[in-house]
């Protein structure tokens, strides 16, 4: 059996290489077959490896789109199909107006409003104009074969394979779907930081009426800047995006050749998940890494010559624009003296089990109308003023592009290179490394091109707060002469072109754990970038500051290996804990009569508490005793002290890794914190000596798997993010963390030394052998060997071929 599956692989492959082979003649007519695939349809081989990675082989763009659309489809058909109900603006009909939306493309919190938004995108032929740019401002040849091959490939699954997955089984909303939806599903996910974060606002937007239109209500007072900076971190501080990313320069690694380590933390369930596959054209494309689910191009990963990943940037990608009204006409907005009529876009949603819902959005020629930036900075259209939010992710369908011309990169050059031409990264930084030993990084996105001169020349009241505090810019919209603008190397008007882009190559490591690019590496520090970038010379934050410690340490050693990237992903350091854990045991000891007074007012024994930490080992390991409560008494220590009262050491730029330090155990709210943190650990029945695994967990199959790594806010690099539930004894199942890692070398061989894991495994479906297989090795913190080469593919013990085509 195993040498009959061994000729037929070995059959595909050499029939697809032969096609990449051919002379001049037959190679027209190859790429012919290629352009207008023959009446038998698409076609790909699935070679399925260990953990049920697929490794896809196809004969071009078309194809390849094909067998991973099918292939994702028998991993995620129910995650996937869920998401392109929300595309099609029919969560409302087939789920409920009310309920919620479950935040996987928007930040919508009802269906209601998620239709609202993407049946209005949909009616307005929003993609479909996309679609039709010529490349690089649309997308390529290949990227369009791709999405429509992928479309393909779903379909195809759908008509001969049968749902087992009870999410979805049976259900009347799977359907079939177009190359529309999956270019859709691109728009939707470049501009999730933008328009996504305001769907509710952009939906619910309406123009004042009677008396309060006709008194020209003004707007509400001015916020503070630290309003408007816990406004920002409220909006664009996503907790369900965020990564840990370095690369390291050959002089510092065993070889001579680059290193790299991704770990982005994204959500263990839903839409946002990873999916691991390997893409192959013989001669043309060969790229191993995780997509994001419903992409037909690997988002993150690497080839024989390069490794990428990516790490949510400080960037704002989003602006406001204040808008003067026409006192007669509150739809109505002047520029430079002259009216403009805003945009009425009327959409109706169908409603399960009630009248379809039809509602009004008002969009201008910044962008659609809106109402508030958070739930602390209103932004009231009144009779004088309203508010446009302006996201040119919007309009950028140039992300499939980008990620592809990362696939076919030769070296860091290249990735820059794809960057420079495609333009198309919507809200990440990128660190990349590659087998010459060069390392980069570079927050090369797309972002609306404000500059520091602009914004003090055009800010409004409200934007002269905004900008500085937190790089969010309102500017004047009622002066022409406050417009964008675009720079000369730009692709489209109004973002900032690649040179304007904050870039370190060749550092002996870069590092960044969603940080300003300022201290990208601590010895080469970047500046010079606009505010709307990030800052410079403020406090970094302790995953940040963790992380430079160690990597900087890693660089100094030298003699790196893929192994010491292993390490270092499970290292599970508390730089907090190491920060701080010493003197919290020396305070609580001195506590009089070992109590302290909580929150309540009552009196809580302590005293045991010393002991614990006195022994924790300042780590997240899932025996870590101690590691449970000092994670409790941290949370609440930074909810009962400003950042400016936590340390007696304050920040200093010149010292910005080290500073600030020494924890101010004298704040009246460092008792309270502690006693908080004992008897919530005692009310939910928790030991405090508990070892982390005991209550840090996920179930699978019916058995709880312990889960290493901590929060961020305690700058652990393997960020995990539990969520605490009193009334249910502890944490709950972890929603949120470390999801699709690479640890990647190269040696003196033609493949790439990779290690990979997905954290929660390759399929959603209970029902799936690939459901917890590598959540189990997570849970022992072991990683998968990568399979890139064929040599490695072939002989996989638990290789399973699937020849997939298109029935017509």
């Amino acid at each position: 059996m195993r040498s009959r599956l061994r000729r037929l692989v070995l059959g595909a492959t050499a029939l697809f290489t032969a096609a990449s082979a051919l002379p001049a003649a037959a190679a027209t007519t190859q790429q012919r077959a290629e352009q207008h695939p023959s009446h038998d349809g698409l076609s790909a081989v699935i070679r399925y490896t260990e953990y049920g990675i697929p490794h896809i082989l196809a004969k071009n763009y078309a194809d390849l789109g094909f067998g991973t659309g099918w292939a994702q489809a028998a991993d995620e058909v129910c995650t996937l199909a869920d998401g392109f109900v929300t595309l099609r603006g029919e969560r409302s009909r087939y789920f409920g107006a009310a309920a919620s939306a479950g935040g996987d493309l928007s930040a919508a919190r009802t269906n209601l409003a998620s239709d609202l938004y993407f049946r209005g995108v949909r009616e307005t032929r929003t993609v479909q104009k996309l679609l039709a740019e010529p490349a690089p401002v649309g997308p390529s040849r290949e990227v369009r074969d791709l999405m429509r091959g992928w479309a393909a490939g779903y379909n195809a699954w759908l008509k001969r394979e049968r749902i087992t997955d009870p999410a979805c089984a049976d259900a009347s909303w799977v359907r079939p779907v177009t190359e529309l939806d999956v270019a859709a599903r691109g728009l939707a996910i470049a501009s999730i930081s933008g328009e996504g974060r305001f769907v509710d606002t952009i939906t619910a937007a309406q123009p004042p009426t009677g008396a309060t239109a006709a008194s020209g209500t003004r707007s509400a007072r001015t916020p503070g800047a630290k309003a408007v900076a816990k406004a920002a971190d409220e909006v664009w501080g996503d907790r369900g995006m965020g990564s840990n990313a370095v690369a390291f320069r050959g002089d510092t690694t065993v070889n001579g050749r680059g290193l790299l380590l991704g770990n982005p933390h994204y959500p263990w369930d839903g839409g946002r998940r990873f999916w691991q596959s390997q893409q192959t054209i013989p001669g043309k494309l060969n790229v191993s890494g995780g997509s994001l689910l419903g992409t037909p191009a690997i988002s993150i990963g690497f080839n024989a010559h390069v490794a990428w990943s990516h790490t949510v940037s400080t960037g704002i990608p989003a602006n406001f624009h204040q808008l003067t009204l026409d006192p007669a006409d509150p739809t109505v907005y002047l520029v430079d003296g002259r009216p403009e009529r805003m945009k009425k876009r009327t959409v109706t949603v169908a409603v399960k089990d009630g009248t379809p819902v039809t509602r009004t959005q008002w969009w201008t020629r910044y962008g659609p109308v809106v109402t508030s930036l958070s739930s602390q900075v209103p932004l009231p259209w009144s009779g004088r003023t309203a508010y446009a939010l302006h996201d040119p992710n919007a309009a950028n369908l140039r992300f499939a592009d980008t990620s592809l011309g990362f696939g076919r990169a030769r070296s860091t050059a290249d990735v820059l290179a794809s960057l420079a031409r495609h333009q198309g990264i919507p809200w990440v930084n990128t660190i990349a490394a590659d087998r010459a030993g060069h390392s980069l990084y570079t927050q090369s996105q797309v972002l609306p091109r404000i500059t520091d001169e602009l914004a003090e020349r055009c800010s409004t009241e409200l934007g002269r707060t905004t900008y500085p505090a937190s790089g969010i810019a309102v500017l004047d919209g009622s002066r022409g002469d406050c417009a964008l603008g675009s720079d000369p190397d730009a692709l489209v008007p109004g973002i900032f072109g690649p040179e304007r882009m904050p870039t370190l190559e060749d550092a002996p490591y870069v590092e960044n754990s969603n940080g300003t690019a300022w201290m990208t590496n601590a010895d080469r520090p970047i500046t010079g970038y606009e505010r709307i970038f990030g800052t410079v010379g403020t406090p970094l934050g302790l995953r940040t500051r963790g992380a430079i410690e160690d990597v900087s340490a890693m660089a100094d050693r030298g003699g790196l290996t893929v192994r010491d990237l292993q390490r270092q992903q499970f290292a599970n350091r508390v730089p907090a804990g190491d920060l701080a854990a010493a003197d919290v045991a020396r305070a609580w000891a001195a506590l009089a009569g070992g109590t302290a007074t909580g929150s309540d007012g009552k009196a809580v024994d302590v005293s045991g508490a010393c002991e614990v930490l006195k022994v924790w080992d300042r780590t997240m390991d899932t025996g870590s005793r101690g590691a449970l409560l000092f994670d409790r008494f941290w949370r609440r220590l930074e909810q009962a002290l400003p950042a400016d009262r936590l340390w007696k050491v304050p920040f200093s730029a010149a010292d910005p890794v080290r500073t600030p330090n020494t924890l101010n155990t004298d704040a009246p709210g460092f008792r309270t914190a502690l006693a908080d943190a004992v008897a919530e650990l005692r009310a939910a029945g928790i030991a405090l000596d508990a070892p982390l695994g005991a209550h840090q967990f996920v179930v699978r199959d019916g058995k709880r798997l312990p889960v290493p790594g901590g929060a961020g806010r305690l700058g652990v690099w393997n960020v995990i993010e539990p969520t605490w539930d009193a009334a249910g004894g502890g944490y709950t199942e972890v929603p949120f963390g470390s999801s699709h890692l690479q640890a990647v070398g190269w040696d003196g061989s033609r493949c790439p030394v990779a290690r990979t894991l997905l954290t929660y495994s390759q399929s959603s479906n209970p029902k799936s052998p690939h459901f917890a297989d590598q959540t189990r090795l997570f849970s022992g913190e072991k990683w998968v060997a990568s399979r890139f080469c064929e040599k490695d593919i072939l002989s996989s013990p638990k290789l399973k071929v699937v020849r997939v085509h298109e029935r017509r």
